[in-house]
């Protein structure tokens, strides 16, 4: 994606919209060197694109980012905020949402991009 979408969790005024367990469940997309991307749910499954709030917050720590930026699939000087107010990284994000700072899921999660 090219922008954060109306209800992209990445944006600080869309808290609510995805239950915690959904930020559990991707947290393995903010560790060093994952191989999973966030994508983007408003793109659905049969034609999935990676969350432009995601690309923004410098997944470059992200191992499928940097091979995609490599390839020529990600170009981030083309990903805009369009003014929004996003989350610094993360587990900022999926605290704001419910989830524990003490949570399991959260542990490994980059605090520093």
């Amino acid at each position: 994606m090219k922008k954060p979408c109306q209800t992209c969790p990445w944006r600080k005024d869309a808290v609510g919209v995805f239950p915690a367990e959904a930020f559990r469940i991707s947290a393995n997309t903010s560790y060093d060197m994952s191989k999973r991307t966030f994508g983007c749910h408003s793109t659905g499954v049969e034609r999935p694109k990676t969350c432009a709030g995601f690309l923004l917050k410098r997944a470059t720590h992200n191992l499928s980012v940097r091979l995609g930026i490599v390839k020529g699939i990600y170009d981030l000087d083309r990903v805009s905020d369009n003014g929004l107010d996003l989350f610094p990284n993360y587990k900022a994000m999926a605290i704001a949402n419910g989830v524990s700072p003490d949570d399991n899921s959260l542990t490994l999660s980059r605090t520093d991009v």
